[in-house]
């Protein structure tokens, strides 16, 4: 187990558990915290986070930008990778494909599930994100491609 999911077990059934473990993967990645992400729900396999609207996040016609709607997908992309992998493997992104299907005029929910394959053997994965407003209408939908490989051996310390 490695010590994101540990960080995670312990927090998760907490009152505020999801929101503090939320704020901690910002904290470790900083940029994520620009659009102040929140998980509804992450497990092995499973991710959902919310995107409150609010003007920081906005472009000139009022809608949530498009950068923030990606800086999302990864949030969750990333972050259910590091919850699902077998603690021998690391991964790491290899870019982002997204499409903008629908202007993002309400708070925002992203969500992604991965296969078992996924986060158990080396190789390349695509992790698809689906993004839908507050009336469940798919907004944006993004592939974030994973390359999952071996952790180098550790040094002996002398």
């Amino acid at each position: 187990m490695n010590s994101t999911q540990k960080i995670l077990r312990t927090l998760k059934n907490k009152p505020t558990g999801l929101w503090l473990f939320s704020r901690l993967i910002c904290f470790k990645a900083p940029y994520f915290s620009s659009i102040k992400p929140r998980f509804t729900r992450i497990e092995t396999g499973v991710a959902e986070a919310r995107l409150k609207k609010r003007r920081a996040v906005t472009n000139h016609i009022g809608t949530v930008h498009a950068i923030a709607m990606a800086n999302l997908c990864e949030f969750v992309a990333g972050t259910v990778m590091e919850v699902s992998i077998d603690d021998r493997l690391r991964w790491i992104p290899r870019g982002m494909t997204i499409e903008y299907l629908a202007k993002a005029t309400t708070h925002l929910t992203a969500r992604c599930t991965l296969q078992e394959s996924d986060w158990t053997t080396p190789g390349n994965v695509g992790v698809e994100v689906e993004v839908t407003d507050d009336a469940g209408t798919v907004v944006s939908r993004a592939t974030v491609p994973l390359y999952v490989s071996e952790k180098p051996p550790r040094k002996a310390v002398v």
